[in-house]
């Protein structure tokens, strides 16, 4: 109980000062909240700086919509604060999550800046402001509790561009649709039929990987796995970024993106490889939207392609003498794919799911140590017990690796996340997630969030590991 207090404790009390401060210092017009909004011209999902969606479930079309704007400002601040009370943990390697790391935080701080260019013409730039760590220095857990830790930790924070891009909507005439404001979207309206390009650097979960009810850390669950398919090892450096090119054509029920990213030159790395017709990522996708019982639903289908230098579990069982990465030659491809739900099945509750896997030949490049992963979880509006700003929500999901990859880490081998120095009982990692948000203010929340896993890395000798998180998120 003690050790459980002397996390609990400071967490209450930073987080009471955060919104008290928060409430104090800012003020804004209405008109700028970004509850609900969109920011990629053709979907209905709104993407915070890291590419993770902004949106709650969606609500019925404002009546006043927001008007066209030529330029806005938009920002948010997110504190996240993590403890664990201690857990069955009998020995550990380097990237080993240890019982005694019982606590850490991170906020981030974002602006955005969006201007109009020329007819369907838009720029951005998002400067981000970064500070903390995840648990065990974002280790031992594939599916990672806390999708605002980079894998980079600061203990000073930093300041660096994620996004900075420019966006190109060519309409085809025929119906429009109203697309209100947001971080990354000016208010205007636009043909539903349309075609967007954008260039830039971004996230990839800005254009692919949606989801209403499960796609965004500030407001919705924590967890990797649940923010993005498990499984998905999408074009990003250690903050979660790339330069890209992508295309969405965009019709009333459905939709079709593709997108070609570049890649870092190492595994989990900052620098992107300048060779641009050999390291690469491509992705594509199609989206249909339909109604089942007057509700509406989405279903995705999304599929991968990475070419680069990357390790061969094969390759390393054969000669265990040469690490990982001793074997990066030559260019190698991997590939993946992704099943995506989401089904409104009541006016205030929300059904999703995702079903991913990844090649299983290869080192997992940019995300996790995951090649199988399933989600499934529900959404839950206030409405009902007239908090109607207010969302709970609860998940599970499970991640599995290949056999070759399990011998990798039995051997002592180091993935991006995973890596115990032995692997002697494997397991499919599992974990629940429930969380309640409470809208305090106009533009600031705070999240109650609890997580519990079973065999952590994939390893049966230690957990379960009991997660407890508080988030304040303030939107402006």
């Amino acid at each position: 109980m003690s050790t459980m207090l002397s996390w609990a404790l400071p967490v209450v009390v930073h987080l009471g000062f955060c919104v008290s401060a928060f409430a104090q210092q800012i003020s804004v017009s209405p008109a700028s909240a970004l509850a609900e909004n969109n920011l990629i011209a053709g979907s209905d999902q709104a993407m915070d700086f890291a590419g993770k969606q902004l949106v709650q479930p969606q609500p019925e079309a404002s009546p006043n919509p927001s008007p066209t704007q030529n330029w806005a400002i938009h920002g948010d601040i997110i504190a996240i604060f993590q403890g664990q009370p201690g857990f069955h943990d009998p020995y550990n390697g380097p990237n080993s999550l240890q019982s005694q790391d019982d606590f850490r935080q991170t906020t981030t701080a974002d602006l955005f800046f969006g201007v109009r260019l020329w007819p369907g013409a838009e720029f951005y730039l998002n400067p981000e402001y970064y500070q903390g760590f995840g648990l065990g220095n974002t280790h031992g857990i594939a599916q990672f509790p806390n999708a605002e830790a980079y894998k980079v930790g600061q203990k000073v924070g930093d300041v660096f561009i994620p996004n900075l891009f420019i966006r190109q909507v060519f309409g085809f005439g025929g119906e429009q649709e109203h697309l209100d404001e947001g971080p990354l979207q000016l208010a205007g309206n636009v043909d539903i039929s349309r075609l967007t390009i954008t260039a830039g650097k971004m996230a990839v979960g800005n254009q692919f990987d949606n989801n209403a009810y499960s796609h965004d850390p500030g407001a919705q669950f924590l967890n990797w796995a649940l923010v993005d398919a498990g499984g998905f090892d999408y074009a990003a450096d250690s903050l979660g970024y790339e330069y890209g090119l992508t295309a969405e054509l965009n019709q009333k029920a459905w939709a079709a993106r593709a997108g070609y990213f570049t890649v870092p030159r190492y595994n989990n790395g900052l620098a992107t490889d300048g060779h641009y017709l050999k390291a690469f990522e491509l992705i594509g996708e199609l989206e249909g939207r339909y109604q089942l019982f007057g509700h509406p639903g989405k279903v995705r289908l999304t599929g991968w392609l990475l070419h680069q230098h990357l390790g061969d579990f094969s390759s390393l069982l054969r000669d265990q003498s040469v690490l990982i990465n001793g074997l990066r030659e030559p260019y190698r491809t991997s590939y993946g794919g992704i099943l995506n739900f989401e089904q409104e099945v009541a006016k205030d509750v929300g059904l999703f799911a995702r079903l991913s896997y990844r090649d299983p030949r290869r080192e997992a490049y940019m995300f996790s140590d995951i090649d199988k992963a399933f989600s499934i979880g529900v959404s839950v509006n206030g409405e009902a017990w007239k908090r109607s700003d207010d969302v709970f929500g609860f998940a599970y999901g499970v991640a599995n690796i290949g056999v070759a990859h399990r011998d990798y880490f039995a051997e002592g081998g180091l993935g991006i996340l995973v890596g115990d120095g032995k692997l002697p009982h494997f397991g499919y990692e599992n974990f629940i997630e429930a969380y309640y948000n409470v809208a305090v203010w106009k533009w600031v929340n705070f999240t109650v969030d609890y997580q519990l896993f079973v065999n952590p890395g994939y390893n049966e000798d230690r957990g379960p590991i009991n997660v407890f998180s508080g988030r304040v998120t303030l939107r402006f």
